[in-house]
């Protein structure tokens, strides 16, 4: 039995797989419209002077030669520039995206779950939800190796997440530097999503400042960055301001959740909202969605009663744990909502397979339990020739 396969509730888990590249194309393109604005309006400025001095008179033959060669200049070093940035960046990140979009349109032209084709994209789907578990768990070396050996280094984002252990390490190290430094890259992105997480990073620094005594610097520094952020933050500032008073040892509760060494990995949380909202990535693994979806497609309050039971069911599936604790799938699907179905399906509670037109249900005359019409033959060849 074959199901019509839902291109769109695929989709639906498939968003962060094409947003991710694009997002650092964007960043590629931002780059390259900078270097342009730049070197570009340096050149500008420089024929509009000169201009202006052919029409005054006052330009010399050699004074004009030199002008347009260093006008020259900028222009091909400015080519070079863009060159370089599409060569070192541009390019492999295309390369990505068309890799990414021919594996979408796969899915496009698959009319069936049963389909051998979709089978093979369903496994490749498989793996890279595997990688971005382990990414997600820290363990790096294994998603290399699983991308190496399936050759879907280019479906996977081991780049994006090996940026944000970087980050996150130098947090853990009490160091706002990196992070201060992406969120610089990103500032129009997080601005528009209203992230707080660059005060939050500025605030950091101010409080390791006070801790370490230096009023003076913490006072330029509030000056600096923090006054900026005044309509909006502006409580915040000024019980942080006490800090310059109060010793790290203090006991008055405000401030001492200001010195809280706890706030470095409040700092990693907001850091990680932000980098997954910016590239739409869920703050559950890819592999516990499915998983969650897949489980609250099947799970029916049937599944926790010992008699009815399906041994092809995984909400059903379960090994008995410590005490009455049950392992397995089924401890899983505890987790999420019971299924809704508009349409009643009958399963056979032995073989595990759906009754339809082809295998229609019988039922023994106390009618207790049903079961398929060919099963029945198999296992009960006699009784069901007689009867």
């Amino acid at each position: 039995m074959t199901s019509k396969l839902n291109v769109e509730g695929v989709m639906l888990f498939e968003q962060p797989f094409a947003r991710v590249p694009y997002e650092n194309y964007r960043k590629v393109f931002r780059t390259s419209q900078k270097n342009v604005e730049r070197d570009l309006g340096a050149v500008q400025s420089s024929s509009s002077d000169i201009l202006k001095r052919v029409a005054k008179g006052t330009l010399g033959k050699e004074e004009a030669l030199n002008a347009i060669a260093g006008m020259t200049g900028k222009i091909e070093s400015l080519k070079r520039k863009l060159h370089d940035l599409h060569e070192t960046a541009g390019k492999p990140t295309q390369d990505v995206l068309r890799d990414r979009i021919h594996h979408l349109t796969l899915i496009e032209n698959i009319a069936v779950m049963g389909n051998p084709e979709y089978n093979r994209w369903a496994d490749t789907r498989l793996d890279r939800w595997l990688v971005d578990w382990c990414l997600r768990l820290g363990m790096e070396k294994t998603a290399r190796k699983i991308a190496t050996e399936k050759n879907i280094e280019t479906l996977v984002d081991i780049d994006l997440f090996t940026d944000i252990r970087r980050i996150e390490h130098a947090l853990l190290q009490h160091s706002c530097t990196e992070a201060l430094a992406w969120c610089n890259e990103n500032k129009v992105a997080l601005r528009k999503i209203k992230s707080p997480l660059e005060f939050d990073l500025r605030l950091q620094e101010f409080i390791e400042l006070s801790r370490a005594g230096k009023s003076q610097e913490a006072i330029a520094y509030v000056k600096k960055y923090l006054v900026a952020w005044q309509e909006t933050h502006m409580h915040q500032i000024r019980t942080a301001s006490a800090l310059l008073i109060f010793r790290p040892n203090t006991t008055c509760p405000p401030y001492r959740r200001l010195y809280d060494p706890s706030r470095w990995h409040n700092l990693i949380l907001t850091f990680r909202t932000a980098i997954y909202s910016l590239n739409t990535l869920p703050s559950e693994p890819l592999l516990h969605l499915g998983l969650y979806a897949g489980l609250a497609s099947l799970k029916l309050p049937a599944c926790y009663d010992p008699s009815t039971k399906n041994v092809d069911c995984p909400v059903c599936d379960g090994e008995a744990g410590s005490g009455t604790q049950e392992l397995g799938l089924s401890q899983l699907a505890q987790e999420v909502p019971f299924s809704h179905h508009a349409n009643s399906t009958i399963v056979c509670r032995i073989s595990g397979k759906i009754m339809d037109e082809d295998n229609p249900p019988m039922a023994f005359p106390n009618g207790v339990y049903c079961f398929i019409k060919t099963y029945t033959k198999q296992v009960y060849p006699k009784k069901y020739s007689k009867r």
